[in-house]
């Protein structure tokens, strides 16, 4: 069932699960603004991270919006932007 809301911490649970974590970086850190490049995330990871919410969560995110979110707080509100749509 879908929810209503997406969260920081649900974020950092699918990253890991479904991308891994790079040595060095502390997701459970104060990650919210910093870029999924300085996390180690490359589109690919992105892509198959955003393949599990969207399974998750029962909605589509457009890739071009997918693209463009180059932090967690902007991946978030993309989610969030569609959850509250659905």
């Amino acid at each position: 069932m879908p929810r209503s809301q997406f969260t920081l911490d649900e974020l950092r649970t699918v990253l890991r699960e479904a991308a891994g974590t790079d040595e060095g970086v502390d997701l459970d850190g104060d990650i919210i603004d910093v870029s999924f490049d300085a996390l180690g995330y490359e589109s690919l990871a992105l892509l198959e991270t955003a393949s599990r919410i969207e399974r998750d969560h029962g909605i589509s995110l457009d890739e071009e919006a997918l693209v463009a979110a180059k932090t967690p707080r902007e991946l978030i509100d993309l989610v969030n932007a569609h959850l509250a749509a659905a």
